[in-house]
């Protein structure tokens, strides 16, 4: 299992979380996060968002055309993993979501 912090404005949002076949996703908000949503999509609530693929608003956080086979290039990444990718980039995204492994 691999397991990522996501940050919103720096404040710890909650867990995005890749089962060991890489088939399922969960992302849960941590019980004290009274921010706003990471996402219009996944409003803030106690219940895990659960996905049978890569979840949407973390798939738009990534690289895409050339700056995407960049980073596939220089990390020695399969195109198809996007937990990984969004490991490398996701303390640098668009936008007030970051992304991070735990310490």
């Amino acid at each position: 299992m691999r397991i990522a912090r996501v940050f919103f404005d720096n404040y710890f949002a909650g867990i995005l979380t890749e089962s060991e076949d890489g088939k399922v996703y969960c992302f849960q908000y941590e019980p004290d996060y009274s921010g706003p949503p990471v996402s219009l999509t996944m409003l803030v609530r106690e219940e895990v968002y659960r996905y049978d693929e890569f979840p949407p608003f973390f798939d738009g956080l990534l690289p895409e055309g050339f700056q995407l086979e960049a980073l596939l290039r220089q990390k020695k990444l399969d195109r198809n993993d996007k937990f990984g990718q969004l490991l490398i980039i996701g303390a640098d995204t668009v936008g007030a979501v970051t992304v991070k492994e735990p310490s």
